[in-house]
C-alpha cells in the first residue's frame, strides 16, 4: 500500500472515531422544511442532469426550501434555477481564508433538516465531510457505489446503497433521485431546467439578429469542442454540415463555447465562408436563451448538450465513447446518434439526414 493510502487511510479511521454516527433505518423523515444538498463534485454536466433531484423534492415537499453547494465551474448552470432557494459557491482555494470560511461555516450550521449527497459517478470524502458538518438532523448519503463500499459512509445515520450494473443505461437523471427515493421523494419528470429572465432573451435576440438581419431563416447552432479530446467530432466534418445547411435551408449558424475552444472555433472560422456568429464566453442562462430560440442545436458530448438539453430546442448529438443512454438528454425531439466508441465512425450523412428531418417537419408546421 503506498504512503497516500496509507496516510488516507489513518485519516479517515481518525474521522470515524470522532465523527460517525449510528445508521438509522427508518425512511420517514417526518415533515422536512430546510435541505442542503452538497454537489461540489460533480461536473457541470453530472449537476444538470440531477436537476430532476432539485424538482422530486418540492413536488413532494412544495414547502420545503433548498440550499445548494457546488463548485465555482458549476455555479453558472444553477445560479438562477427556479427550485433553488439559496446556493453557496465552495471554493477550496478560498478556504483558508477567514472571512470565507467564517461564512461558509455559517451556512453550514444554520439547522437543517435534511442534508443529503447525491452520487452518480464517484464518491468524494468532502463532499460527505461537509455534510456531516453541517447542523442537520438527519443526514443521507451513498452505503456504496455499484459494489464499492464508500469508505466513509459513517457521516451519514440513512445510508443508501446505489447498484446500477443491473441497469447499465439507466439515465444520469433518473439515477440522481435514487438517493431520495427509499424516502419517498421522487418525480416522473427527469428533465433538466436552466431558469433564464427577460435580459438573457434581449442578449440571446441583440445576438440574433447580428448574426443577418434577414427572417425566415433557420437558425443553428453548433457546439464543436468538448471537455474530452475523444468526445470531439471532426471539424472538417462540421464544416460540411455547416456548408449542407446553409445550401439546403439557408440558415443562419453561430457557434457556442469558451476560451478553452478558441483553437476549434478558429479554425472553422478561417475554413468556411460563411458568416458565423460566435457566442464564445457567455453566461449559462444567455446561452440557454440563445438555444431556445434556435431551430437546432447540434454538439459533441460535452457540457453545454446538457445545456441544450434543458430547452424544447430538437436537438442531436454526437457520441464517441460515452454511453448515450446514460448521458444523453431525455425529451421530446432529444436525439443521439452513436456508431462506435471511435466518434468519428459517424459520418456527415448520417448527422444531414437526422438534421433534414427536424427541420423540414419544422417547415411544414
Amino acid at each position: 500500500m503506498s504512503f497516500e493510502k496509507q496516510l488516507s487511510r489513518l485519516v479517515c479511521l481518525a474521522f470515524e472515531k470522532t465523527m460517525s454516527l449510528e445508521e438509522n433505518k427508518n425512511l420517514d423523515l417526518g415533515d422536512p422544511k430546510n435541505f442542503i444538498i452538497i454537489r461540489q463534485h460533480n461536473q457541470l454536466g453530472d449537476l444538470l442532469s440531477g436537476v430532476s433531484l432539485f424538482r422530486a423534492i418540492k413536488e413532494t415537499y412544495p414547502a420545503s426550501k433548498i440550499t445548494l453547494i457546488v463548485s465555482p465551474s458549476n455555479y453558472p448552470g444553477l445560479m438562477k434555477n427556479k427550485f433553488i432557494d439559496e446556493i453557496f459557491i465552495f471554493d477550496k482555494k478560498k478556504i483558508y481564508n477567514p472571512f470565507y470560511f467564517s461564512k461558509f461555516l455559517k451556512l453550514l450550521r444554520k439547522g437543517y433538516d435534511v442534508a443529503v449527497v447525491p452520487v452518480v459517478v464517484s464518491i468524494s470524502f468532502t463532499s460527505n465531510l461537509l455534510a456531516r458538518i453541517s447542523k442537520a438532523k438527519i443526514r443521507i448519503g451513498p452505503q456504496m457505489l455499484d459494489g464499492k463500499i464508500n469508505g466513509s459512509r459513517f457521516f451519514f445515520d440513512r445510508r443508501v446503497v446505489l447498484d446500477w450494473r443491473k441497469n447499465p443505461d439507466s439515465n444520469i437523471s433518473e439515477r440522481s433521485l435514487d438517493i431520495l427515493r427509499p424516502f419517498g421523494i421522487n418525480t416522473n419528470n427527469y428533465r433538466s431546467e436552466i431558469s433564464f429572465d427577460k435580459d438573457d432573451e434581449k442578449v440571446a435576440e441583440d445576438f440574433i439578429n447580428s448574426i443577418d438581419s434577414k427572417e425566415n431563416n433557420k437558425l443553428i447552432g453548433l457546439h464543436v469542442g468538448a471537455g474530452k479530446i475523444p468526445n470531439m467530432w471532426s471539424l472538417y466534418k462540421y464544416l460540411e454540415i455547416i456548408e449542407k445547411l446553409n445550401k439546403e435551408f439557408n440558415a443562419k449558424v453561430y457557434l457556442t463555447g469558451s476560451k478553452a475552444d478558441t483553437e476549434a472555433i478558429n479554425f472553422m472560422v478561417e475554413k468556411t465562408k460563411i458568416k458565423l456568429g460566435l457566442f464564445i464566453d457567455r453566461k449559462i442562462p444567455e446561452v440557454a436563451a440563445l438555444i431556445s430560440k434556435s431551430d437546432l442545436f447540434i454538439s459533441n458530448d460535452t457540457g453545454i448538450m446538457h445545456v441544450a438539453g434543458t430547452t424544447n430546442t430538437p436537438q442531436i448529438t454526437i457520441f464517441g465513447p460515452t454511453n448515450p443512454f446514460n448521458w444523453a438528454p431525455i425529451g421530446e425531439n432529444k436525439l443521439f446518434i452513436r456508431k462506435s466508441e471511435l466518434i468519428d465512425d459517424v459520418e456527415v450523412e448520417d448527422i444531414y439526414d437526422m438534421c433534414k428531418n427536424i427541420l423540414s417537419k419544422k417547415s411544414a408546421k
